[in-house]
């Protein structure tokens, strides 16, 4: 996968990041890991609060809160399994930086198409990070568990931005994805430094 062509991410992961940061505390990465998909299936809980007239959607959203929770199961099996316990919710700086870019007001197409690209950019990110994971991490387990997410990530950042642009009336969805593009490559500069997912 190229995230140049498929997530169009303008500024990559080192892959150093997992040798000199990762790697050394498998515990914190994973205990940031398990509350990422919680925070991924909130959102998508969210999404359906605030838009319970869009069927499709709430249908949509109904099976990605399935499998984050899925996920989020299995993220802390692997945590029990290697003695570990799952620690206290870590702070995501980087997904509230790109919360700010969000518009708030412009109406409920504005705010509906805002949060779908804001949810992308979310899973384009955590995609790239998880195959940058998958393909230097020492650990063989790790290694497949996290190809397997990778590919399961870059299907939910398709499904939202088709949404966006089945959704959208007044909106351009390209050139406001273009937009959300640039400001995370801004803000992306201030990570990979810290053994979170997205750190």
């Amino acid at each position: 996968m190229s995230e140049k062509t498929i997530l169009k991410l303008q500024l990559p992961t080192d892959p150093l990041w997992v040798k000199n940061v990762v790697e050394s505390n498998i515990e914190e990465l994973l205990t940031d890991h398990a509350y990422c998909e919680q925070k991924a299936a909130t959102n998508g809980i969210t999404l359906i609060v605030q838009n319970p007239n869009l069927s499709d959607l709430v249908q949509e959203m109904i099976a990605l809160v399935q499998e984050e929770m899925d996920h989020f199961k299995r993220v802390h099996e692997i945590i029990i399994a290697r003695g570990f316990v799952l620690g206290k919710e870590r702070k995501d700086n980087y997904v509230n930086e790109l919360r700010k870019f969000i518009i708030i007001g412009g109406g409920r197409e504005a705010q509906l198409i805002d949060r779908l690209l804001f949810s992308a950019m979310i899973e384009a990110r955590s995609c790239e990070r998880f195959k940058v994971l998958s393909e230097n991490i020492g650990d063989t387990y790790l290694s497949e568990f996290y190809h397997e997410l990778m590919v399961s990530e870059a299907t939910h950042y398709a499904m939202f931005i088709r949404l966006a642009k089945k959704y959208a009336v007044e909106i351009d969805v390209e050139k406001r994805w273009k937009e959300f593009l640039e400001y995370e490559a801004r803000v992306i500069q201030n990570y990979g430094k810290s053994e979170t997912i997205h750190g």
